[in-house]
């Protein structure tokens, strides 16, 4: 069993570990402007979502109570899903709707503050727009994350810090959502390629090579990639095809191990594009373990999978290094605790992960937090984890 000091001890790991880049923090202002924007972009998706004609309706669905948005259009009733009636920033807007209102022009200038002043990362406008037009048809209203790169850029506003600019760069979005909500809320979204398609007419679909009906992935002729993933449901009938979502306006979504850890329980934040986009992120804690795990499985037979695994550890070190600046290693070794739980594959990613980060420069603090997890599971570390 390892030696560990009071502070590793007490906080999982000890940041001196990392030879990389100091993570730099972002002023006091910057951080209540951040606060605010996140407050009006919630407040907007509102009152641009819902006509004020309308009202709210609660319906219970499997147990669960949800708030529909029920509107009459040519005599015909529709209902819009807004979300779960135990959500308290959900039942506070839903009592307070007829008294927000939203002003775009503010939420602009606070965005082009947090970025100029700030340094705070904003998406490559191609890769916004596509965002804010998933938003405007309803993808967040229906419970839908946004995972990857484009989540990962979201993190310096939520964590206030500064990220390194290599690890933000990327020309595509990924979107995640849980089968089982598709099942049970009752919305959709318009059909995703006419969505696309508003934005740029090149998108096109691309179908799946275990079922050609069906596409998860749409690009453009610049490269541009937008693709919607689902956690694998093992042993189902989605084995080795795309899972079919009854809410994704027509396409379906590519079963992925391990996809249900990383966006289970996401995390509210703001994407500065325009006048800042409300999204559901993965929480920063699942987003770094999940890195660490990733990268062991990517195949290293394959060119680009080198550079790949730099970007995973070196996004785990980063987010690991910020979540200690925020005070929030424990939260950090509770992911690392449910991790190591699920099983000897898990373990053995976990472990692989944490051994691929040796020697490289900027990416070893991600060894120090699985070895207190272990510790504290009653486990005994390997001498060269």
């Amino acid at each position: 069993m390892a030696v560990v000091s009071p502070r590793e001890a007490r906080y999982g790991f000890s940041r001196k570990s990392h030879n990389g880049p100091a993570i730099r923090r972002i002023d006091l202002q910057s951080s209540t402007l951040y606060a605010q924007l996140a407050q009006r972009c919630r407040d907007g998706r509102f009152t641009t979502a819902f006509d004020i004609d309308g009202r709210f309706e609660a319906t219970t669905v499997k147990g669960r109570r949800h708030w529909y948005f029920v509107t009459s259009v040519a005599g015909q009733r529709q209902r819009r899903y807004v979300g779960l009636a135990d959500d308290p920033e959900v039942a506070a807007r839903v009592e307070n709707f007829a008294h927000v209102r939203d002003d775009p022009r503010i939420r602009r200038r606070l965005v082009a503050t947090l970025v100029r002043e700030a340094y705070l990362p904003r998406p490559v406008a191609e890769t916004g727009e596509v965002v804010q037009a998933l938003a405007d048809a309803g993808f967040v209203s229906v419970r839908g994350v946004r995972v990857g790169t484009v989540a990962f850029q979201c993190y310096a506003g939520l964590l206030g810090c500064r990220l390194p600019n290599g690890m933000l760069q990327t020309s595509g979005a990924d979107f995640a959502r849980f089968h089982s909500i598709s099942l049970t809320v009752a919305d959709t979204i318009p059909p995703v390629l006419e969505v696309l398609r508003a934005v740029d007419p090149t998108f096109r679909p691309v179908p799946h090579q275990g079922d050609a009906i069906w596409a998860m992935r749409f690009e453009t002729r610049t490269g541009c990639r937008v693709e919607f993933l689902t956690p694998d449901r093992a042993g189902d009938e989605h084995a080795g095809r795309p899972a079919t979502m009854p809410a994704l306006g027509g396409a379906a979504a590519e079963p992925l191990r391990d996809l249900d850890f990383l966006i289970d329980r996401p995390v509210r934040a703001v994407m500065r594009h325009g006048p800042g986009i409300a999204v559901a992120i993965p929480a920063p804690v699942r987003y770094a373990v999940h890195e660490l795990i990733v990268t062991a499985c990517r195949d290293p037979r394959v060119a680009s999978s080198a550079a790949k695994r730099r970007k995973d550890l070196q996004q785990a070190a980063t987010l690991i290094d910020a979540l200690a600046a925020d005070g929030r290693s424990t939260d950090l070794g509770d992911a690392l605790h449910e991790a190591w739980g699920r099983g000897p594959s898990w373990r053995a990613a976990l472990e692989a992960g944490v051994a691929l980060s040796v020697g490289m420069e900027g990416v070893e603090a991600v060894r120090d937090p699985p070895r207190r997890a272990l510790a504290a599971s009653g486990e005994t570390p390997d001498d060269d984890l």
